[in-house]
């Protein structure tokens, strides 16, 4: 058991064994460690990420929970990469995105051409989906993981988020005005601050999306995404960069009172078409 940083992967996968345990064998972190032969601590730091397991430490957890042969093998090839300062993950895994959103203490991202998925309202994710090709018979799904993983933004104890959005995200307009006009109010929401990035700060919209995720006992992660990938960096490089971009953006970005306005302002004229 090697003793290192932890990651958002890390954390997810430790928090996976916890599952494990909990639905196969029905025993506590200290009677489980009774089982396996180990110390108390070494089960819970394991479960949390914050230490690398052997792969003789998996496979021992594993098969006290009653996991196969081929369970073990995927969960180890998953495992061996749990620690990478850089990791990249499909598009729908978004359980570790989830958790690493509950964990957070500070949200702080930027959003070019759509409404940040936080902040999405259910037609809007909806219709996002549909227009970007999405397999019909999996929509209703990730609609609903969307919106399940909102639910940290109306925590008694939510994160602190800041959201910075191009003003290009408003003017993409999707399905009908009615849909628009919910989108531009829900964004009005006080569990979050929200600052614009005026249409006319071209160099702006050049910026890929980008959120950076601080913590109260860990490493700040920097995660972004494409088509094709999620990817979670802590490195310090990464971490400084991106802390820079928020810099820049703070500089150019509306105030929130006069990202109210430009909101007020988009749904006015949907009430004048």
């Amino acid at each position: 058991m090697t003793v290192t940083t932890s990651t958002a992967y890390s954390r997810d996968l430790g928090d996976e064994l916890r599952r494990l345990r909990q639905r196969f064998t029905g025993l506590r972190g200290r009677a489980f460690a009774i089982q396996l032969g180990w110390d108390p601590s070494k089960v819970s730091n394991v479960e949390h990420g914050k230490v690398r397991a052997s792969e003789v430490d998996i496979v021992q957890y594993l098969t006290v929970c009653g996991q196969d042969l081929d369970f073990c093998l995927d969960f180890l090839a998953r495992y061996r990469n749990a620690f990478d300062s850089y990791l990249a993950l499909v598009p729908d895994n978004v359980r570790t995105l989830a958790m690493t959103e509950s964990m957070a203490k500070k949200i702080t991202s930027y959003e070019v051409v759509m409404v940040p998925s936080l902040l999405q309202t259910k037609r809007y994710a909806h219709q996002l989906l549909v227009e970007s090709g999405e397999p019909a018979e999996d929509i209703a799904e990730s609609v609903e993981r969307r919106m399940e993983r909102q639910t940290v933004m109306r925590r008694p104890h939510r994160p602190e988020c800041v959201f910075y959005v191009h003003e290009l995200a408003l003017q993409l307009c999707l399905g009908d005005a009615g849909l628009m006009e919910d989108q531009y109010q829900h964004l009005q929401f006080d569990t979050h601050v929200l600052r614009i990035v005026p249409a006319h700060v071209r160099i702006a919209a050049l910026q890929s999306k980008c959120t950076l995720y601080e913590f109260e006992n860990a490493p700040p992660v920097v995660h972004g995404e494409t088509g094709t990938a999620q990817v979670f960096a802590q490195d310090s490089t990464a971490v400084e960069r991106t802390e820079k971009v928020f810099e820049r953006l703070d500089a150019l970005a509306l105030d929130v009172e006069q990202s109210r306005s430009t909101l007020d302002e988009y749904v006015t004229a949907l009430r004048n078409q």
